[in-house]
C-alpha cells in the first residue's frame, strides 16, 4: 500500500515537472522573440525616424495618459458594436450553415452568392452602407456582419456536411425528426467547425467595425486611432492598436479555454493528428 502512494505520488510530480517545463518550454522563445523585436523596433526608430513616431518606451509611458474616461467610452462602443454584430453573425451564419450542409438544393442556389460576397472588400460595400444605414452606428453594425457572417456560414455547412453516417442512421433508426436531427446530432458534430469559424469571424468582425469607424467618422476606437495619427500623437493612436491586439489574443485565449472545458474529446483529436 505505501508503495503504491510512493509511486503515485511519483508520477505526479513528474507530470507536474513535465508540465511546468513544456510551459516554459512553449513560453521562454515568445518572450525572447518578443524582446528582440521590441528592442529593434526601438533601436531602427530612434535611428532613423522623427521624434513623434511611436517608440516601446514612449507608448508605455503613453499609457496612464491615454486610459480616461473618453478613451474608455470609445473602446467600450468599439467591443459592443462588436459584441452585438458577432451574436447576430452566430444566430444567422448557422443557420444558413446547417441548411447548406443538409440540403444539396439550398447549398446550390446560395453557395455561390455565399463565395461572391465573401470574396468582396468590405472597403467596397461601406459606401453603400452609409446610404442605407446614414454615417451611424448602424452602419458599422452591417460591416460587422457582413465581414464575418460568411466565415461562420462556410464553416458550419462544411461540419454539417462532415457529420459521421452512422449518426445519422441512428437517428432515422428512432425516427428523429429532421429538426431534432439537426439540433441533436449535426450542431454538436459541427462545433469545431463552428469554433474555427467563430475565430475567424471574431478576428474580421474587429477588422470590420475599426474600418467603419476609420471611413464613416463613427465614435470608437478605429475614430481614436485615426485622430490621434493624423495629428502626430502617434504614441496614443499605438495604444489602442494594442488593446485591439490584446482583444484579439484574449478572446482567442478565452475559445481554447471554452474548449478544452466543454470539448475536451475535440482537443485530444486535435493533438493526436
Amino acid at each position: 500500500m505505501a508503495e503504491q502512494a510512493l509511486s503515485t505520488a511519483v508520477a505526479d510530480g513528474q507530470k507536474t515537472q513535465s508540465a511546468s517545463s513544456g510551459l516554459s518550454g512553449a513560453w521562454l522563445p515568445r518572450l525572447i522573440t518578443g524582446f528582440v523585436i521590441l528592442l529593434t523596433w526601438e533601436v531602427v526608430v530612434r535611428a532613423s525616424a522623427p521624434a513623434y513616431v511611436a517608440k516601446p518606451t514612449t507608448v508605455i509611458w503613453a499609457i496612464p495618459k491615454v486610459l480616461k474616461p473618453a478613451f474608455l467610452q470609445a473602446l467600450g462602443s468599439t467591443l459592443v458594436a462588436v459584441a452585438e454584430g458577432l451574436v447576430m453573425t452566430i444566430v444567422v451564419g448557422t443557420i444558413l450553415g446547417l441548411l447548406m450542409g443538409r440540403s444539396t438544393t439550398f447549398d446550390r442556389v446560395f453557395r455561390v452568392y455565399i463565395n461572391f460576397f465573401n470574396a468582396m472588400p468590405m472597403i467596397v460595400v461601406l459606401p453603400l452602407f452609409s446610404l442605407w444605414f446614414g454615417y451611424s452606428s448602424g452602419a458599422r453594425i452591417a460591416t460587422i456582419i457582413f465581414a464575418a457572417i460568411f466565415a461562420i456560414t462556410m464553416n458550419v455547412a462544411d461540419g454539417a456536411r462532415s457529420v459521421p453516417r452512422d449518426y445519422l442512421e441512428v437517428s432515422r433508426s428512432f425516427r428523429s425528426g429532421r429538426l431534432r436531427t439537426l439540433i441533436d446530432i449535426v450542431l454538436p458534430s459541427s462545433m469545431p467547425y463552428l469554433l474555427a469559424g467563430f475565430r475567424l469571424a471574431a478576428g474580421r468582425a474587429l477588422i470590420g467595425a475599426v474600418v467603419a469607424e476609420f471611413f464613416l467618422s463613427v465614435g470608437g476606437i478605429g475614430y481614436y486611432i485615426l485622430y490621434n495619427s493624423r495629428s502626430y500623437h502617434h504614441n496614443e493612436a499605438f495604444v489602442g492598436v494594442l488593446l485591439l491586439a490584446a482583444f484579439g489574443v484574449g478572446f482567442e485565449l478565452l475559445v481554447n479555454w471554452s474548449t478544452r472545458h466543454f470539448m475536451p474529446w475535440y482537443r485530444r483529436d486535435e493533438k493526436s493528428t
